[in-house]
């Protein structure tokens, strides 16, 4: 008989390991932290009754080390290891091993774990039991008919080792990449081809079992809206599909499930082609990301059931009834206009309104660093029909106020918004048609620069009370000025008090303008970071970064025409072969990789020239800005 939990040890970190810590904690569990260096004071660790330090910064060194792992829930005490997604989640090494251990491991048999580790051995499975598959392309004899093909890491997820070709001439260095990527996040470089879809949708099915027999099928998520192949919108049920189709993606995973024997939650997913066709992609071993979504519509809570699967009880023999539609945003610290470049920081504000589930490893004032993936948080919104679900979400990330970072809230909102995914017309390639017109530049600045001057300017209420009575009484004879520059634009606000062309001020304090712009009153939040470098201003007007301009700038803050500087934190992993000081390049040709938060970002060449200087040596570690090279643009003819 498997003994009872009475202590619970998570082997992750972020917002997963909070949304554990929290289930076990109404259970009444105490709970164990394990963080690395960097993540010290992180929001997971403030949550738990006991955290255990892994030395080291890197993956590889700390949540990736399952002996120490193991080492840290027996100092201290803990009986139990959930490993939540990610790291050490799939690995069938690490569960034995902590089975041997004597803990209670909070996931699948590791024989489960093993037969679909490999989506290579994985599909041969599924293909044994009568699942629809793609028929897989050898990359050693592709033909252009083979085009597009879509490369694949076999020992991992997330979107990483993956790559699409469309060219021939390129798939020889696609293949390098993908695997280089999939060594760094799964230390395993196999790779493998199969027919790339187009316009195909990303539909998976949620499962949980128990040691008794019984399977079920918690309905269908639809996952499209994807980035770089990993999602960004999830919603439950997968809206418009036909019921015989549904039928059949539920027996389908029902079918995976008892091919393995498998016990507890885990994932079936499937791609569905324009015309209805299902192909089975792979199966995950563990607690997905947008789990959030199925237990909003089943009112379940599967983390609870993970722990009492893992005791030995039994599941009734079917689920409860779903009720409503339920829609996840993925909230991440990227600037998508320009590559979904991650970005790091400190985070000095996080507030999200509304009637919506948040799950975040964040809260204000923590910093975002480089070393692990950018998401910030999981928004959540649940209502009777799916157009209330969307509404409900877009209106929550709207009206957020996230301030010291770059993040994709308003690829988020445009997205949910957008008459396509109104109209459930969904696909993955739904950025490759509406990245840019989703990313266009915000709405103009001004009027927000106008209420940053206001309040800048406005008496602090620790002054004195004779100024805070006649502050905004006593117009001055010459106007005010204030310079910002915003999403690259510039703003020169010169201001009376009182007197605007088109606005009128209702009222003006340090944190809150009031102004009527157009005949129409609007309220603008305002607040600067502590060291006051940034002001953000919030309205239904939209979201604000602006930076203000000293009177007199810095010289030395110009950069030699042709630098290539570091656009994040990060570490050299490669430098183009035979590149050195005096190499001619031409523009746009990648001359270093950078890795940063689990991905690779590859550094071009601005223009066609002669590289004059290359400081970047592989393995080293960069800061943001930092001079990586510089190349002289040759005279145009």
């Amino acid at each position: 008989m498997t003994p009872q939990i009475s202590s619970l040890l998570v082997a992750n970190r972020g917002e997963i390991a909070v949304r554990i810590f929290r289930t076990a904690r109404d259970l009444g569990l105490a709970t164990v932290a394990v963080h690395s260096d960097p993540d010290a004071d992180a929001l997971h660790v403030r949550a738990a009754d006991a955290a255990v330090r892994l030395p080291g910064a890197a993956p590889a060194d700390t949540y990736l080390r399952g002996d120490l792992v193991i080492k840290a829930a027996l100092a201290a005490g803990a009986d139990a290891v959930h490993p939540g997604y990610g790291f050490l989640s799939e690995n069938a090494d690490f569960a034995r091993q902590v089975q041997d251990s004597g803990l209670t491991w909070i996931g699948p048999p590791p024989e489960a774990i093993e037969a679909m580790a490999s989506k290579t051995r994985a599909k041969e499975l599924m293909r044994a039991a009568g699942v629809p598959l793609l028929d897989p392309v050898d990359p050693a004899t592709a033909t252009p008919a083979d085009l597009p093909l879509l490369l694949k890491a076999a020992a991992g997820g997330g979107g990483r080792g993956m790559r699409v070709v469309r060219d021939l001439d390129a798939l020889k260095e696609a293949l390098r990449a993908a695997s280089a990527e999939a060594v760094s996040a799964f230390g395993d470089g196999e790779v493998f081809a199969e027919p790339y879809v187009e316009r195909g949708r990303h539909v998976e099915v949620q499962i949980l079992a128990d040691a008794h027999g019984t399977v079920w099928a918690l309905g269908t998520r639809d996952c499209s809206l994807q980035r770089r192949h990993q999602k960004v919108i999830e919603e439950a049920p997968a809206p418009g599909l036909p019921d015989t189709l549904r039928e059949s993606l539920h027996a389908a995973a029902v079918a995976a499930a008892r091919a393995v024997s498998y016990r507890g939650a885990g994932t079936v997913e499937f791609l569905v082609t324009a015309d209805g066709r299902p192909y089975f992609l792979e199966m995950n071993t563990r607690l997905q990301v947008e789990h959030p979504v199925t237990e909003a519509v089943f009112g379940l809570d599967l983390v609870a059931l993970q722990l009492r699967v893992a005791e030995g009880a039994a599941l009734p023999l079917t689920p409860p009834q779903p009720t409503g539609h339920a829609v996840e945003a993925r909230l991440y610290a990227e600037d998508p206009a320009q590559a979904w470049r991650p970005q790091t920081g400190v985070l000095h504000t996080l507030d999200i309104p509304g009637q919506v589930r948040i799950d975040t490893g964040f809260t204000g004032g923590d910093t975002v660093g480089i070393h692990y993936d950018p998401m910030l948080a999981k928004v959540v919104a649940h209502a009777p029909t799916r157009a209330e679900a969307v509404r409900a979400l877009a209106h929550a990330l709207a009206g957020a106020r996230i301030h010291g970072l770059t993040t994709n809230r308003e690829l988020l909102v445009g997205s949910l918004r957008h008459p396509e995914f109104g109209a459930a017309q969904l696909d993955t390639g739904f950025y490759d048609r509406h990245l840019a017109a989703l990313t266009e530049t915000a709405p103009d600045a001004g009027t927000a620069a106008l209420a940053a001057a206001l309040a800048e300017a406005a008496p602090s209420p620790d002054a004195p009370l004779a100024a805070r009575l006649g502050g905004w009484r006593n117009v001055r004879s010459q106007p005010q000025t204030r310079r910002y520059t915003s999403a690259g634009t510039k703003y020169e606000v010169q201001y009376h008090p009182v007197d605007h062309p088109g606005v009128r001020v209702l009222s003006a304090e340090r944190h809150l303008v009031t102004l009527e712009v157009d005949g129409i009153r609007r309220m603008f939040h305002v607040k600067r970071n502590s060291n006051n470098t940034e002001v953000y201003v919030d309205s239904a007007l939209g979201a604000h970064t602006l930076t203000p301009v000293p009177r007199f700038p810095d010289p030395q803050d110009r950069t030699e025409p042709g630098s290539l500087l570091a656009p994040m934190p990060g570490t050299v992993v490669r430098v183009a072969d035979g590149l050195a000081p005096g190499s001619h390049v031409t523009a746009g040709q990648p001359l270093l990789w950078l890795e940063a938060m689990k991905m690779e970002h590859r550094i071009l060449a601005p223009a066609s020239g002669t590289l004059t200087a290359l400081h970047a040596v592989t393995g080293q570690q960069v800061e943001f800005g930092a001079l990586l090279a510089v190349v002289q643009e040759e005279p145009q003819p």
